[in-house]
């Protein structure tokens, strides 16, 4: 075997990185995609009458097909990327929204159950990989953990928004301040007393999922019900749209995202096997 065969062919077994840079753009179409999940998800189960059950198979599905479509890209695609994120939000709200409506599960049950197994997930994966970076995500192993971790984290952050907002009483707005004001910590905590970069981005990456929740429901519910009566199919349009907008400017903008450098390609480079 060729010096050449050694070096490129175990380079070709990873990929670039699948995950885009943590930029103020990245937590902007964040929570426009965690308000989506809440209103989307209400939209078909209740606007266009599928139901709970049917809106959770066909979202899977889609899921599913978008998630293939993921693994097998070898670098970060901002569509497919984005396109999943959406997904996963809304299949994660259902996911909540069948343990609880379906099954009965009180809210704060399906929190700490969503808390453990993410927790456990990133036991898993860090005892596995050693990191828990978005920045290292180019093989499929933790890429599979990536999605796993992010789709507890959408449950998740689904059940402590509703806890918050209806089984405490808090209603949407106040629910939306007692988010905010907690990502507004992680902030701090990161920028001021310098905590941990993955902490910090982990921690704010559920805290988001609760905030957009909390403002999907505050735009879109009657104001009966302590929202801005703006309705489901408005304001999924709405966000949507701008998710799109955002998403064919970072592909303009940058068309070779994901791109890796040399430096960490040189990293990469096994060392030539002796003769």
């Amino acid at each position: 075997m060729s010096h050449s065969q050694v070096v490129t062919e175990p380079i070709a077994r990873r990929m670039l990185n699948k995950v885009p840079e943590v930029t103020l753009v990245f937590w902007v179409i964040k929570v426009l995609a965690t308000t989506v999940g809440e209103t989307a998800a209400d939209f078909l189960n209740v606007d266009l009458g599928l139901g709970l059950t049917a809106t959770s198979i066909v979202m899977a599905v889609l899921l599913i097909a978008a998630l293939i479509a993921q693994f097998e890209l070898r670098r970060y695609i901002p569509a497919v990327y984005w396109l999943s994120v959406v997904l996963i939000s809304v299949v994660g709200t259902l996911i909540t929204d069948n343990l609880t409506d379906s099954a009965g599960v009180p809210l704060w049950i399906t929190t700490v159950v969503f808390a453990v197994a993410l927790a456990v997930t990133f036991l898993v994966w860090f005892r596995l990989e050693k990191t828990l970076s978005i920045h290292s995500i180019f093989t499929t192993r933790r890429e599979t953990f990536y999605w796993l971790a992010v789709l507890f984290t959408f449950a998740l952050g689904t059940a402590a928004g509703d806890l918050v907002a209806e089984s405490l009483n808090l209603g949407f707005f106040v629910a939306l301040l007692v988010f905010a004001a907690a990502i507004a910590l992680v902030a701090i905590a990161y920028f001021v007393f310098h905590i941990d970069a993955v902490l910090a981005f982990w921690i704010a990456y559920v805290l988001t999922r609760p905030l957009g929740a909390s403002t999907g429901d505050l735009l879109s519910q009657p104001v009966a019900d302590g929202g801005l009566g703006l309705g489901t199919t408005g304001t999924s349009a709405l966000f949507l749209a701008v998710i799109v907008a955002l998403v064919i400017v970072l592909t303009v903008r940058n068309p070779r995202v994901g791109a890796i450098s040399a430096e960490v390609a040189e990293r990469q480079r096994p060392l030539p096997r002796r003769r």
